[in-house]
C-alpha cells in the first residue's frame, strides 16, 4: 500500500524513549505513509507523556488506543483512560470482545469443543485460567438476557462493547467465515441495549470498575 490511515505502536517499547517514538511516528506521517498514529496496550501515563511531548514539539499525538475490552475486562477503558477522552479526543479500537471465546457461551459446561481455540496447545494455560466457576456463572447469567432479546450471546457481548460511546470500533476474531457473518450482526443488537437491559447485564457480571474520585 502507498499509505495507511492509522499506524499503531503495538505494545509499549520499554527500551525506547517515548519521545523517540513520537518523533518516529510523526516522520511516518510527514512522509505521507500514514495519516494518524495510535498506540496499543499503552498505559494512560504513557499516552499522556506522548501527548505532552507532541504538544511541546508541535507534533501530532496518538489519536487512538487499542486495548482489550469486554464484559470481563473493563478497567482500562472505563477507569484508567477516562481523562484521555476529553483531554485528547482519544478514540478506541478495542479487541477481544468475546474474551477469547468465553463470552460465546460455548464453554458454559466446562467442556472445550475440539474445534475451538482453547483446544489448541498454545491456549491450554489460558483455558485453565479463564474457565473458572465465577466466570462461567456470569456467562450463564448473561444467556437468559440474550435469549430475551432473541440474539446469540456472542452478538450481545460484541454489541455491548460497541455501545460504549468512547469505542470507535471493535476488532472481532474469527476462525470461520460463518463466525464473521454472525459477529457483524451485532450492529443490529446495539439499539436493543436499553438502559434497562444494560442494568440487567451489570447485575450479572458485576465487573464495572469503581470510578476514581479524582485524577490528581
Amino acid at each position: 500500500m502507498d499509505y495507511v490511515d492509522v499506524i499503531y505502536c503495538h505494545r509499549p517499547d520499554s527500551s525506547t524513549p517515548i519521545e523517540e517514538t513520537v518523533r518516529a511516528m510523526n516522520h511516518v506521517i510527514d512522509k505521507g505513509w500514514a495519516f494518524y498514529w495510535g498506540t496499543s496496550e499503552w498505559s494512560a501515563q504513557q499516552i499522556t507523556e506522548a501527548w505532552g511531548i507532541a504538544e511541546r514539539l508541535d507534533l501530532i499525538g496518538p489519536v487512538v488506543e487499542q486495548p482489550e475490552y469486554n464484559l470481563l475486562s473493563r478497567h482500562k477503558v472505563e477507569s484508567e483512560y477516562l481523562p484521555l477522552y476529553s483531554n485528547y479526543g482519544l478514540g478506541l479500537t478495542t479487541w477481544s470482545p468475546l474474551a477469547s471465546g468465553v463470552l460465546t457461551g460455548k464453554y458454559n459446561k466446562g467442556n472445550i469443543p475440539a474445534d475451538s481455540r482453547f483446544a489448541l496447545e498454545n491456549y491450554k494455560n489460558l483455558a485453565s485460567r479463564s474457565l473458572v466457576d465465577d466466570v462461567l456463572k456470569k456467562v450463564n447469567g448473561l444467556k437468559p438476557i440474550a435469549d430475551e432479546l432473541g440474539v446469540p450471546l456472542a452478538q450481545l457481548a460484541i454489541a455491548w462493547c460497541a455501545a460504549n460511546p468512547n469505542v470507535s470500533s471493535v476488532i472481532t476474531g474469527a476462525t470461520k467465515e460463518s463466525q464473521i457473518q454472525e459477529n457483524m450482526k451485532a450492529v443490529e443488537v446495539i439499539p436493543l441495549l436499553t438502559p434497562a437491559v444494560m442494568e440487567k447485564i451489570e447485575a450479572v457480571v458485576l465487573t464495572k470498575p469503581k470510578r476514581p474520585d479524582s485524577f490528581g
